[in-house]
């Protein structure tokens, strides 16, 4: 039976789900599963929850828990990534409080703009000793990776590494499901095809039995029936003729067009939630306290329900040889012509014994396509200076982010550069 272990098991919840997802199915229930953290308190409180999800599912999976990375990753068959480098503090609040003294606001902060900048400079140095790691102990491990920023971690750890890694997200299939509810389709009647970049794919195909479900889409914005949080992404069907993938307050903050200083309107007229992962963390921090107690009670049994994380259907098809098909943020070999060759894209990837076989979708719309390449550039310039520790692409990348640029001019953004990276301090390496 494989060997999964879990990098940064301390995010509790999300690893309960994905726990959940993988010991539910009766071929995998044998599992070792590893769980590894640096934080000694989590972790324990996680290795609690996996023994009582076996404990519901009647089951008797091996279940380690250790705070030594290469003892978890020692022998892996497939090993999901899942942790944040310096946390909520001082690492989200660096990336939202120095850009704010700018006059520059951000409302995720996680995979683009200079917090999503930020994030992927002091997390790839990370992501690639754990992969050298990997080349030592398992080296045909299958990397799951969940961290953001998505598509920065995975292009650096394909170009830097030789572990077969990929991205994974849910805003595909979660999207997929609001678009559902709004248009009033049950979900498992719908048929899709999506394409892109993580946080920037677009629904190519949204159908029913062949039936193109664009015109119920649309239909939403003529009866004025968009939900509040959603505005954002509907103006950009209408302006572009698809649907994105990530949410309103995600896409909001990777284009020049809705979050400006000086313009109270916009913010007002799309709901854009600015400061939102500080709230997000804020009140998470404030419940984990009482959930933890919940989670470590002994009388108390865990619910085990499926999630919709692609992770759990991967390790099963791979092992069992069941075919399915997921979305996955993988190199771009020649899946999508009017995107650089090098980049990471997301696409559908048939998934069974053979691993993982990305789709070749051709050639995307081309404002879309043009859309993708203002984000890839900052995605490249961020892996440029994690790889080669040239401080000049920091800069580059911060000068050609879409809303940084929309907001400041070249002195500010330079400045903006200097004050993170002094603020980061030990968090990141010496950049030349």
């Amino acid at each position: 039976m494989p060997k999964i272990t879990f990098i940064g098991a301390g995010s509790t919840v999300f690893a309960q789900n994905l726990i959940g997802d993988i010991l539910s199915f009766p071929e995998l229930a044998d599992s070792t599963i590893s769980l590894f953290d640096i934080d000694p308190e989590r972790l324990a409180t996680t290795e609690i929850v996996a023994h009582k999800i076996a404990e519901r599912l009647e089951i008797n999976p091996t279940i380690e828990a250790t705070l030594d990375r290469r003892a978890a990753l020692n022998g892996a068959d497939y090993a999901i990534s899942m942790y944040q480098i310096a946390g909520y503090k001082p690492g989200t609040v660096t990336d939202f409080e120095i850009p704010k003294k700018y006059g520059l606001r951000q409302t995720i902060a996680d995979t683009l703009g200079i917090g999503g900048i930020m994030r992927g400079l002091r997390t790839i140095p990370v992501l690639l000793d754990i992969a050298c790691d990997m080349q030592e102990l398992c080296p045909d491990v299958i990397h799951l990776n969940y961290v953001n920023p998505m598509a920065m971690l995975c292009w650096a750890a394909n170009r830097a590494t030789s572990i077969n890694t990929v991205g994974l997200c849910h805003s595909v299939q979660g999207t997929a499901l609001e678009l559902a509810l709004d248009i009033r389709v049950p979900p498992n009647e719908i048929n899709y095809l999506c394409a892109g970049i993580n946080h920037m794919a677009f629904y190519l195909k949204f159908e029913r039995d062949g039936e193109d479900l664009y015109p119920l889409i649309r239909q939403v914005i003529a009866d004025d029936r968009v939900p509040e949080h959603n505005r954002v992404r509907y103006e950009m069907l209408a302006r572009l003729g698809y649907f994105v993938t990530e949410s309103s307050e995600h896409f909001s903050e990777y284009v020049p067009w809705f979050i400006k200083h000086d313009r109270a309107d916009l913010i007002d007229r799309f709901n854009i939630p600015l400061d939102e992962y500080i709230t997000r963390c804020e009140n998470q921090i404030a419940e984990w306290h009482k959930l933890r107690k919940k989670l470590e009670d002994p009388k108390r049994r865990l619910r085990v329900k499926p999630s919709h994380e692609y992770g759990a259907g991967i390790i099963h098809s791979m092992e069992t040889g069941v075919p399915r098909v997921i979305y996955g943020n993988v190199p771009n070999d020649g899946l999508i012509d009017n995107l650089p060759q090098d980049c990471c894209v997301e696409v559908p990837v048939l998934v069974d014994k053979n691993g993982l076989q990305p789709t070749k979708i051709g050639a995307l719309p081309p404002q879309l396509a043009a859309l993708m390449q203002t984000n890839i550039n900052v995605q490249a310039l961020t892996v440029e200076a994690a790889l080669t520790g040239k401080r000049e692409h920091i800069y580059h990348a911060a000068m050609l982010d879409p809303h940084t640029a929309a907001e400041l001019d070249l002195d500010q953004i330079w400045s903006l550069v200097d004050d993170l990276i002094a603020a980061h301090g030990d968090w990141l390496p010496s950049y030349q």
